[in-house]
Parts: C-alpha cells; sequence; structure tokens
C-alpha cells in the first residue's frame, strides 16, 4: 500500500496538490488529524485493495502533532507501509503576496511575516524529511499537476478520462462537452432502405458509413487532430474531456464514427467511455 502525507507552508499550495492526487486516482483526505493517521492505514489495509493508493493533507503546525507524525510514520513504516511525503513550499514573499490577495490571517494567529517565519522553523525537520520539496513560487496550477505527475510517474494516457457522446441535432447539443464535431455532410443510411431501422452500432451500418471515402478523409483528419491536441489538453491540467458526434437523427452517422473513435482512442491507451444518446428515438 502506498501512502503519501502532502504538507507543507501554509499558502504553498497543500489543498490544490491534494486535488492533483485525486485526479490521478488517488483515494484523498484533507487535514487528517494525525492521530488518526493509524486507524486510516488500518482501514486501507483491511479494504482488501480498493484503498491502495492514499493521499492525505496533514496540517502540522502545532508543536505535540509534529512529533506525534514523526513517531506515526516510522509505525507505518515498521507495520509495511510505503509512506512517502510531498513538502509543498515557497519563498517568503510569494507566501506573502498569496496571504495579502486571498485576505486571510495566518493559522498560526499571528502576523502573517511572524507566522511564516514560525511555521518555516516548525516544519524545518519534516521538510528533511520529504522524499520530495516541490516549489510553488512561480507555478501554475497545471504546472503543479505536472509535477505531481511526474512525482507519481503518471501515464499521460492514464491521466485523462475520455467521453463519447453520438447526437441527434434535431434533439438538441448535448450539455457539457468540450468537442462538437458535425458529420451531417456524410451520406446517411437513414434513406438506404435496407439500413434504416439498423444503427450505427449494427456492422451493415458501420459498414455503410465509415467505408465511404468522404468518411474516410476526415475521420483521419479529425482523429489526427484530436489525437495531436489531447497532450495540450493534459498540460493545461484537464483531467476530463468530451466530444460529441452529432448527426440529424443521432442513429446512424453519429453512432458509427463515434465507436470508430471510442475504438481509436482506446487503440492509443486512453480510458473511454461512449454514450449514444439518441440512439433509441425512432
Amino acid at each position: 500500500m502506498l501512502f503519501w502525507i502532502v504538507t507543507g507552508m501554509s499558502g504553498a499550495g497543500k489543498s490544490q496538490a491534494i486535488n492533483c492526487f485525486e485526479d490521478f486516482g488517488f483515494f484523498c483526505v484533507d487535514n487528517l488529524p494525525v492521530a488518526l493517521l493509524p486507524r486510516m492505514a488500518e482501514l486501507c489495509m483491511r479494504s482488501g485493495g480498493p484503498l491502495h493508493r492514499v493521499a492525505l493533507g496533514i496540517d502540522v503546525r502545532e508543536g505535540s502533532f509534529l512529533h506525534d507524525l514523526y513517531d506515526t510514520i516510522g509505525r507505518l513504516k515498521r507495520d509495511g507501509v510505503d509512506c512517502r511525503i510531498v513538502f509543498l513550499d515557497a519563498d517568503d514573499k510569494t507566501l506573502y503576496r498569496r496571504f495579502s490577495e486571498t485576505r486571510r490571517r495566518h493559522p498560526l494567529g499571528k502576523s502573517v511575516r511572524d507566522g511564516v517565519r514560525e511555521e518555516r522553523r516548525r516544519l524545518s525537520k519534516l521538510k528533511g524529511m520529504a522524499h520530495k520539496i516541490i516549489d510553488t513560487s512561480s507555478m501554475t496550477l497545471s504546472e503543479l499537476k505536472e509535477t505531481v505527475s511526474g512525482l507519481l510517474a503518471v501515464r499521460r494516457a492514464d491521466e485523462m478520462q475520455l467521453g463519447v457522446i453520438s447526437f441527434g441535432y434535431k434533439y438538441g447539443l448535448p450539455a457539457d462537452v468540450d468537442i462538437i464535431w458535425d458529420v451531417r455532410f456524410l451520406p446517411n443510411p437513414n434513406y438506404v432502405h435496407r439500413l434504416k431501422d439498423h444503427t450505427g452500432q449494427d456492422a451493415p451500418v458501420r459498414r455503410f458509413v465509415l467505408s465511404n471515402p468522404i468518411a474516410q478523409h476526415f475521420e483521419k483528419k479529425f482523429f489526427s487532430l484530436l489525437l495531436e491536441s489531447l497532450p495540450y489538453y493534459m498540460r493545461e491540467g484537464k483531467s476530463y474531456l468530451t466530444v460529441a458526434v452529432g448527426c440529424t437523427g443521432g442513429r446512424h452517422r453519429s453512432v458509427a464514427m463515434a465507436e470508430a473513435l471510442k475504438a481509436t482512442l482506446a487503440h492509443h491507451g486512453y480510458k473511454v467511455r461512449v454514450h449514444h444518446r439518441d440512439v433509441d428515438h425512432e
């Protein structure tokens, strides 16, 4: 079992880092009291597998918590838990600016400057124990996610969940999609008597749609453009992207193309879900 303890300076991005771990499939709990850490580890080990990768945001600014955390980490390691620490940090000037922008008081209850100085002193030993120190002084959120990705050795294709939706324009556009491909320019199987009552999930319709030279030409271009652009979406921190493919009724052309797109994306290692919204409409 792998336990990441996510901690660091207030204002350095601990909560944002926890969100990144969650996007990469970790079970995450932020601001877990140190006293509950052993119990949490026990529950995860008893789960039999579902909770085998865990990231915990720990608030250890109180002195007594620090001593407890050091003992707890040692105990977990003796019990066979792979326990690692990532420490979020930023230079003092950046921390001052972030507190000023959010108008939050420092958690230690002092002025921001005194709080940062005292917190840095208290956390110096923990920082020295860290497996990874991430300096977020000049990082954007997408750069932080890229750093966490590298830390976890996440495969790029596994990082993004993809959704493919087929739909019919006559029933309206689907909500919450990122890219829409209109395939109404392709020959329509609805006007072929032997295909009218079939859908794009059936082999005869798929052959009719996908064997057409126009379809093959634009399928190649669209799929190539999408595959080329996905890493750039991921670089900006996007972890889920939905592509909608539309035709007139949502039963023939869009369904066949959506299935072809799903197969291509899966072939390149992406996790894909497909939904044919209007395939059952008459």
